[in-house]
């Protein structure tokens, strides 16, 4: 049934043309409940009243969206950190300029009834990862160069696809553990695959995802990139306010996120179960932060110290050659309240 969002259509432009499509690196092949800061804005008119339109455009992982961006086929991405910690020393100049996921969305899983209780008995165990593109590598590399063994020999690395891929294979016993991320688990959980989170706090703090641009990009599209970001924070806040009309504007931006063979109450309920896992994440308590999209430098420094300390990026990239908070400011120019408001008013 088709929902009619009235308060919240209140905050949308009564006329606006959308002038420019662009087409945004979604670091993943699945469009999940954590595009809904897309859709929301897309829905609201927030892009439009800016001239824009927002396409998405699904790839294998991170490492391909900050690669499309470096080269200029891709104008922004949303992808993870730790590609760029090993472009930037090759003369890459791109930067985050919006921290979309201020606590780290990766971390390891084993099957609920797996056998397998802590990081330290990863050796000779296969890990699952979406890609061999996704962010999902470093993180099992570090992980198991933590425990002290050796990410080239004592593990086994394997691609097996997204959410109910993945979980027939965890099913047939391919793989032993998972390294993948928030939303990719609760998709599996979906699936029919019960998971158990091993302990990953020792990563838990460091930012992830963020959107991320060419430096002469930011220079030269300043006005558009801001008003990316700005719409994409507008629409966070909205999804954290009222989940489940979230997710039914996701279903109505973005059709192929509501799936098919499922009721609806049953549809909505595992889409804003997906939703929820992200939600942390999004959060500014997170990372520490008081606006919307900001980089914490600190953060970003102590996550590289990580990476290079356990040999998954070979040297040491200073977090502000990363990371810019020189369009924050401008990005949080928004009726938080007025969002806020329109979020909860809607059914």
């Amino acid at each position: 049934m088709k929902r009619i969002f009235l308060a919240a259509l209140l905050l949308a432009p009564l006329a606006a043309r959308a002038d420019t499509t662009l087409r945004i690196g979604w670091c993943a092949r699945t469009v999940s409940s954590a595009a809904a800061p897309f859709a929301i804005a897309t829905k609201m008119g927030w892009f439009a009243k800016e001239g824009l339109k927002i396409e998405l455009a699904p790839l294998p992982g991170s490492t391909d969206c900050t690669k499309l961006v470096a080269t200029g086929e891709l104008p922004y991405a949303l992808p993870s950190i730790e590609p760029l910690t090993v472009l930037r020393p090759q003369g890459v100049r791109v930067k985050n300029f919006y921290t979309a996921y201020q606590g780290n969305i990766y971390g390891l899983a084993v099957p609920e009834s797996s056998p397998i209780k802590s990081l330290s008995e990863l050796k000779g165990k296969r890990i699952g990862v979406t890609a061999m593109a996704s962010g999902g590598v470093p993180i099992a590399r570090a992980m198991a160069a933590a425990q002290g063994l050796n990410p080239d020999t004592d593990i086994r690395i394997v691609a097996i696809g997204e959410g109910a891929q993945a979980a027939a294979l965890v099913r047939q016993g391919a793989v032993e553990v998972l390294s993948q991320f928030d939303v990719m688990y609760a998709l599996v959980e979906a699936a029919g695959t019960k998971l158990r989170m091993l302990d990953n706090s020792s990563i838990a703090k460091y930012p992830s995802n963020g959107l991320i641009a060419r430096e002469d990009r930011l220079a030269s599209h300043r006005a558009e990139a801001v008003a990316l970001a700005r719409g994409y924070a507008m629409g966070t806040i909205f999804a954290l306010t009222n989940p489940e009309a979230a997710v039914h504007i996701l279903w109505e931006v973005y059709p192929q996120t509501r799936g098919t063979g499922r009721a609806e109450d049953v549809a909505l309920a595992e889409d804003v179960r997906t939703l929820n896992a992200r939600a942390p994440n999004w959060r500014l308590e997170a990372g520490g932060v008081s606006r919307w999209g900001e980089n914490a430098l600190a953060n970003y420094d102590a996550y590289v110290d990580f990476l290079v300390k356990w040999n998954v990026v070979p040297t040491k990239v200073p977090a502000t050659d990363l990371v810019t908070n020189d369009l924050i400011a401008e990005i949080n120019t928004m009726d938080i309240a007025g969002i806020t408001a329109a979020a909860k008013a809607a059914k």
